[in-house]
């Protein structure tokens, strides 16, 4: 299979960064016969970058973040059946079932695993400390 790169810019304006980047996540759509795409932006302390995309159970799955010894960005993902509530902090709330090494408060800088359901995902992204600029590589096999 034919691997290409999708680069899909997130950069948010300073009002509302958390509330709007996760209020409609971001779809992640590869190019036909492509395996993986990167996706870059930034996020500031406290806010949530929101990305979807539709896979089919039992395919792998890897997020990293290539050239970076220490990163700083954390990722969560969460199986098809997911939904995102506003809390009463101007924030989001997900629920649905996370990925097991990949859930809230878990501090994953990477993933690699089978997907255990057709559907869309989402990934949320944030920085563990401070805000940070950050570079996804994600592959599907």
């Amino acid at each position: 299979m034919r691997t290409a790169s999708l680069i899909i810019l997130c950069w948010l304006s300073f009002a509302g960064v958390g509330f709007a980047a996760c209020d409609q996540p971001t779809p992640i759509r590869l190019p036909a016969g492509a395996a993986s795409a990167d996706v870059e932006g930034e996020v500031a302390r406290g806010d949530r970058d929101c990305f979807s995309f539709g896979e089919r159970k039992g395919l792998t799955l890897s997020i990293t973040q290539p050239g970076n010894s220490d990163p700083n960005i954390a990722i969560q993902l969460y199986r098809p059946s997911w939904h995102i509530e506003h809390d009463d902090d101007d924030g989001v709330d997900v629920t649905g079932t996370p990925l097991k090494g990949a859930e809230d408060g878990a501090d994953a800088t990477q993933w690699r695993g089978e997907l255990p359901a057709s559907g869309v995902y989402l990934m949320m992204v944030g920085a563990i400390r401070g805000g940070d600029a950050y570079r996804l590589h994600i592959d599907v096999r």
